[in-house]
């Protein structure tokens, strides 16, 4: 009785060390395929969650860029937004930037040269190789644009030029080419195009769809209490269809 019941806890045993190695087969077959392509939102929202830890969520879209099929990932984490784009295809992350929300507009220091803003620059990408410096007034704030490149990938760094604060970030691949198989107009000149269409409106949404077999962005915008819906061919960027509620 004894050794029978031993025998039959060990078949148990083995039955579930059995089961354990085909789901661990499963997750990991599952995984690889996962880091090879991206298929959902949901998908490119765990890779920037695991790239920006600990932020939240604001939206991610789905996208036509250069061709390419990408999805961008935007986020939210203390005063910073970030936008993270991947290439669909391989999951390979196309560009990263973040933008800080909080901008002291009351600063009254002198403003810093070229020199220092460049030094600032190469400090945040060191060995990289400084293209152009410019100077802007932007909202209020006078802004030092420096634009470099390094390696496969160029950079767009923003400074607030009295604080020497870092206010933008952003890198993007270079190599970041299409094959023109899609060549939809893009997230955002859609909105560019919709703006001009309800000057000085805010858009809400933008949103990539297949129409009766013709893809449209659908733009929808506020102004002056009314909302607007603005229709546009994802290919030709003609506006199809204005309409206001």
């Amino acid at each position: 009785m004894e050794e029978s019941f031993m025998r039959k806890q060990k078949r148990i045993l083995t039955l579930i060390l059995i089961l354990g190695l085909m789901l661990t087969g499963i997750l990991i077959t599952s995984d690889t395929a996962y880091a090879g392509k991206i298929t959902s939102m949901q998908q490119a929202e765990k890779l920037a969650l695991k790239k920006v830890k600990k932020a939240g969520v604001a939206e991610v879209d789905k996208d036509y860029e250069k061709g390419i099929l990408v999805y961008s990932v935007h986020l939210w984490k203390g005063t910073k937004e970030y936008e993270l784009t991947y290439r669909a295809s391989d999951a390979v992350l196309l560009s990263y930037s973040w933008e800080e929300m909080r901008i002291n507009k009351t600063s009254r220091r002198k403003i810093m040269s070229k020199s220092t803003c460049k030094k600032l620059a190469l400090q945040k990408v060191p060995k990289g190789q400084v293209i152009s410096i410019a100077k802007k007034y932007d909202e209020g704030s006078y802004i030092y644009e420096v634009r470099l490149q390094k390696g496969d990938k160029k950079y767009s760094l923003e400074y607030h030029a009295r604080t020497a604060k870092l206010l933008e970030y952003k890198w993007e691949l270079k190599s970041f080419k299409g094959k023109n198989k899609y060549p939809y107009i893009g997230r955002k000149k859609a909105k560019r195009i919709a703006l001009s269409a309800v000057p000085a409106a805010e858009v809400v949404r933008v949103e990539l769809y297949n129409d009766d077999g013709t893809f449209v962005y659908e733009v929808e915008l506020v102004k002056e209490g009314y909302e607007y819906e603005v229709k546009i061919h994802a290919r030709t960027g003609k506006v199809l269809h204005i309409e206001r509620d």
